[in-house]
């Protein structure tokens, strides 16, 4: 069913007798597929609060990001985290909504620069799985007591609860954008050059490895990317001739478009550094592309043994000492059978159940969609 209003979702949450699949845009069908009643939320929306002095905006959770991002064009601000739009690479439809975004944490290539969703999400407020809403945050930076519910939520993929609304802190816009281009790099060449511009003063927002080349981004005032464009280039001459694009367009990295067509395809985050080995320990017939330095890897195939794969990738990533490998689309055989994300440590999947027994006592809540065996929802 369709909601408009906050009290509808804790009127229906409240009442539920089984397992709801919760759903905003329709735009991510990731993880174990969920049997239950779809409490669909993308009717909450719209703007509720927009301060452009304060860089600060509340929106209901069923807002589409692309109507935020006009709005806040319409002052010359943005989003800080640049959110990803994978209906291309899952091959889904509907409108990307602000809900989705912070319930999976979604950043795109800015991250390594300014931070994460959660970093710049202020407050929130959801519906818990007895049905109770809950604020936690508000519209100014502040220290919180108990649960940082804000950061909670973020990542938690609507298992503890339905958001219902969202407070953000914004950036302003920028004056000029440009891309620095060195081509036919390989992967450890493109982490090398990549942490040395990064670790530089000269404020990189983003730092790619897309079809053999580096790309890096730089923002900010005419002058000032001007001047650093050329510092970077003297910099990193040893890897190799750089040319500078001005219109390189980073959605292409963004929502790894050209994986676009991959029966299967994972998003690994490890430790730059670690980044090549992980491509390195790739069957034949695998595309990729890194992100964020090297930390962000974006895996597609097709043909081969993706089971095979997955759990190789998964079981790799568990020995370099910190990461994860999500399984981000394949058959729904494969992500009904196994962990599509990666398996907790001991202590944290036990810290995951009791903060879930806590916020969804019912287990109502998109129930089983990160567990690594299928769980049945009490009824």
């Amino acid at each position: 069913m369709k909601l408009t209003t906050e009290a509808e979702v804790a009127e229906c949450v409240a009442d539920a007798r089984g397992p709801l699949a919760l759903r905003g845009g329709g735009t991510r069908a990731v993880g174990r597929p969920v049997v239950g009643d779809v409490l669909d939320v993308s009717g909450l929306s719209g703007v509720t609060l927009y301060e452009p002095g304060a860089l600060t905006i509340v929106v209901q959770a069923g807002t589409p990001v692309s109507e935020i991002e006009r709005t806040l064009a319409g002052e010359n601000q943005r989003l800080a985290f640049e959110p990803y739009d994978l209906c291309g690479l899952l091959g889904t439809s509907g409108a990307s909504t602000i809900g989705g975004v912070i319930a999976t944490n979604a950043s795109g290539p800015r991250r390594i620069q300014a931070g994460a969703a959660r970093d710049f999400a202020l407050g929130v407020r959801f519906v818990d799985g007895a049905g109770t809403v809950i604020k936690n945050g508000g519209r100014v930076m502040k220290n919180v007591t108990g649960y940082d519910l804000v950061k909670l939520m973020a990542g938690s993929w609507g298992t503890l609860g339905v958001l219902t609304e969202v407070s953000l802190k914004v950036l302003p816009g920028v004056e000029d954008v440009t891309t620095l281009v060195i081509p036919d790099v390989s992967a450890p060449e493109a982490v090398a050059a990549m942490s040395r511009a990064l670790s530089s003063s000269y404020e990189v927002s983003g730092a790619a490895w897309i079809e053999g080349a580096v790309w890096l981004r730089l923002e900010g005032f005419a002058a000032s990317v001007a001047y650093r464009a050329g510092a970077l280039q003297k910099i990193l001459a040893p890897f190799g001739e750089s040319a500078l694009m001005p219109d390189a367009d980073w959605t292409r990295v963004r929502d790894a478009q050209p994986l676009h067509g991959a029966e299967a395809v994972w998003r690994v985050s490890v430790k730059p550094s670690n980044g090549p080995l992980v491509l390195g320990a790739l069957p034949e017939g695998c595309d990729s592309l890194m992100d964020w330095g090297g930390g962000l890897i974006w895996i597609g195939q097709s043909g081969g043994n993706p089971a095979a794969t997955h759990a190789a990738l998964q079981a790799h990533v568990a020995t370099l000492g910190g990461g994860h490998a999500t399984l981000m689309k394949g058959p729904e055989a494969l992500r009904a059978a196994g962990p599509v994300f990666q398996p907790e440590a001991a202590g944290v999947a036990a810290l995951s159940a009791a903060l879930r027994t806590r916020f969804d006592p019912r287990s109502i809540l998109n129930p089983g969609l990160m567990a690594a065996e299928p769980v049945r929802a009490a009824g």
